[in-house]
């Protein structure tokens, strides 16, 4: 008799907890929803916008310059093998050339790619 009625108290206290929880979610989905849809845009195009302008520039001129630095790096390559007859690492030279190349007009080709996207 008194296993009984423990678990009858155990099965009612399940069922509280669990509308307990349900009703939490139901209130939480309902605020959630509701905010969702009253939310209206905000367009901050002037300060937040230059600004992230500002950083893609600084950021693209670091890329641009380490670009300078490996086709440099691959010019000098060149003149060495050219020197030492070595033609490995003359392939080498022209390979880290090509490279700084490709990584100096990165921005002029992801416009190509996606205009609009980096101006």
């Amino acid at each position: 008799m008194k296993n009984c009625l423990k678990e009858k108290q155990i099965v009612r206290l399940r069922k509280e907890r669990e509308r307990k929880l349900l009703k939490g979610y139901l209130v939480s989905a309902v605020t959630v929803a509701t905010v969702a849809v009253f939310m209206s845009p905000v367009l901050a195009e002037s300060e937040a916008e230059t600004a992230i302008n500002n950083m893609s520039n600084i950021i693209f001129g670091i890329i641009r310059s380490i670009g300078v630095i490996l086709a440099g790096w691959g010019i000098v390559q060149v003149g060495i093998s050219f020197q030492s007859h070595d033609p490995s690492q003359r392939s080498q030279g022209f390979l880290c050339l090509a490279g700084g190349l490709i990584i100096v007009f990165a921005k002029s080709i992801l416009e190509a790619v996606a205009p609009g996207v980096f101006s």
